[in-house]
């Protein structure tokens, strides 16, 4: 599987600016995060990539044959083009993961399987229904997770446990939660900006 992907993309400052890669929900595409990616980190390089699977005409990073059931195999092939593809990146700053929903789960597969690939990753409504087994290498990385209480897609309880999963594995996890459901609020896109701050002087 070839390991490239349809992207929008912005220049960053210089060769040490962070790269911050935009990964949007099903159905979404490259646009969904790009204006919101130059407003938290505007001297970064902005890669935003459109997702290769169609699900009924709505786009994704990999197939399910149904709501919260994956397909496994698809997955794993999938994780390791996307992978590839930001190790081709060549990042000269830190590379900082950003993903809604499908695209948040990419991302966490993304660090399961390379643990040593993405600096800090913002998982915006992730659902990974399974156990992930142990990984070494997520010792210093930053995780945020942002989540709704009441989310009838990503339960609340799998999302704690992939919070303590990371936890477990030396990653310095946050969770921003709200009340609601699968939408995105106003609270948790300030969270991502606060935990993003630090990048802004890279």
């Amino acid at each position: 599987m070839s390991e490239t992907y349809f992207t929008k993309e912005h220049a960053g400052q210089d060769r040490q600016a962070p790269t911050l890669v935009l990964l949007h929900g099903t159905g979404g595409d490259e646009n969904q995060f790009f204006n919101l990616g130059r407003q938290l980190l505007p001297q970064a390089r902005l890669v935003a990539i459109r997702g290769d699977v169609s699900e009924g005409g709505a786009l994704r990073y990999f197939r399910r044959t149904g709501e919260g059931v994956y397909d496994m195999d698809d997955l794993a092939v999938r994780t390791e083009k996307m992978a590839g593809f930001l190790k081709g990146l060549d990042a000269g700053g830190p590379l900082i993961g950003l993903g809604y929903s499908n695209g948040a789960n990419i991302l966490a597969s993304v660090m399961m399987a390379h643990p040593e690939l993405v600096d800090a990753g913002v998982l915006m409504h992730p659902l990974i229904p399974w156990d992930p087994e142990p990984v070494e290498g997520l010792t210093g990385r930053r995780v945020l997770i942002t989540a709704g209480r009441r989310d009838p897609i990503s339960p609340a309880n799998r999302t704690q446990a992939l919070a303590d999963w990371f936890v477990g594995q030396g990653a310095t996890t946050e969770v921003a939660w709200h009340e609601g459901g699968h939408e995105i609020v106003q609270s948790e896109l300030s969270a991502v900006a606060g935990f993003l701050d630090g990048y802004g002087d890279s």
